[in-house]
C-alpha cells in the first residue's frame, strides 16, 4: 500500500498520525510525505535556522522509512498569498510520481489558515476519474490547532480510530526531535498532552491507545 502524509508545516506529520504511520511501516507498506511549507533567507530565516531545520526533517524522515519527501516549499503562514491552483497542481504532480492508495491530511477547521487553505486545496484533488488510485482519505488532529477551534465552522468528530499501543512510545520520541515545538505541560505540545490524547481516543474506541480520523472519502473495488 502506497501512503501519503500532507503535513502544511514539518511536525505535523507527528502530531496528527505518528502512531498510524508507525503501524504502516511495521505492514510494511510504503510512505511519502509531503511537507507543503518552507522557509528561506527572503522571509527572514538565517542560515543557521533553515539548516537545522532541514537537518530535523532529514532526521524525522529516516525515523518513518519514507521512501521519498515532497518539500514544496510554498511560504509558511503565507499561503494565503499563493494562487490555491499551484498549490493543487503541487499535489497532482505528487500523484503522479507516488500514486498513493491512502491520504493522511490536517483537519479542514483547523484555527491554522494554512491548514485550512491546504485543506480545500487538497479537495480538488479527490475525483476518482482523475486520480482512480485513491482509495482512502483521511483527516488527522494536530494538538494546538485543531482543539482550539472555538469559533470555526465544526469541531473535530472522529469516526475512525487506529490502535497505536505498540507505538506512541515511538510517536512520542519522533516528536521530541522537533525540541523546539514541544514544552512542559501544560502546553498543548507536551509529551503529557500526547500521551492523554492518545489515552482518550483509546478510551472512545476500546485500546489502550489510539489515533483518531476523520473520513473523508472511501472507495472500495
Amino acid at each position: 500500500m502506497k501512503v501519503l502524509t500532507v503535513a502544511p508545516h514539518p511536525d505535523d506529520e507527528t502530531l496528527g498520525c505518528s502512531g498510524t504511520l508507525f503501524k504502516h511501516k511495521f505492514e510494511g507498506d510504503d510512505l511519502y510525505w509531503a511537507i507543503v511549507t518552507g522557509i528561506d533567507e527572503k522571509s527572514g530565516w538565517s542560515k543557521e535556522v533553515i539548516n537545522s531545520r532541514q537537518s530535523i526533517i532529514n532526521e524525522v524522515s529516516d525515523n518513518y522509512g519514507f521512501k521519498e519527501v515532497f518539500q514544496l516549499n510554498f511560504p509558511s503562514t503565507k499561503i494565503d498569498t499563493i494562487p490555491v491552483a499551484s498549490i493543487i497542481k503541487s499535489f497532482a504532480d505528487i500523484y503522479k510520481i507516488v500514486k498513493p492508495e491512502v491520504i493522511y491530511m490536517p483537519f479542514i477547521s483547523d484555527v491554522h489558515t494554512d491548514h485550512q487553505i491546504i485543506c480545500k486545496a487538497l479537495n480538488s484533488t479527490f475525483k476518482w476519474f482523475r486520480h482512480p488510485h485513491i482509495k482512502k482519505v483521511l483527516m488527522y488532529e494536530t494538538l494546538s490547532e485543531t482543539e482550539f477551534n472555538f469559533i470555526g465552522k465544526r469541531s473535530f468528530q472522529p469516526n475512525v480510530f487506529v490502535n497505536v499501543s505498540d507505538y506512541i512510545d515511538d510517536k512520542i520520541k519522533t516528536m521530541k526531535l522537533y525540541s523546539s515545538e514541544m514544552d512542559s505541560y501544560p502546553f498543548p505540545r507536551s509529551e503529557k498532552t500526547i500521551k492523554s490524547l492518545a489515552t482518550l481516543r483509546g478510551s472512545q474506541s476500546g485500546f489502550n491507545k489510539a489515533e483518531a480520523f476523520e473520513l473523508v472519502y472511501e472507495r472500495n473495488s
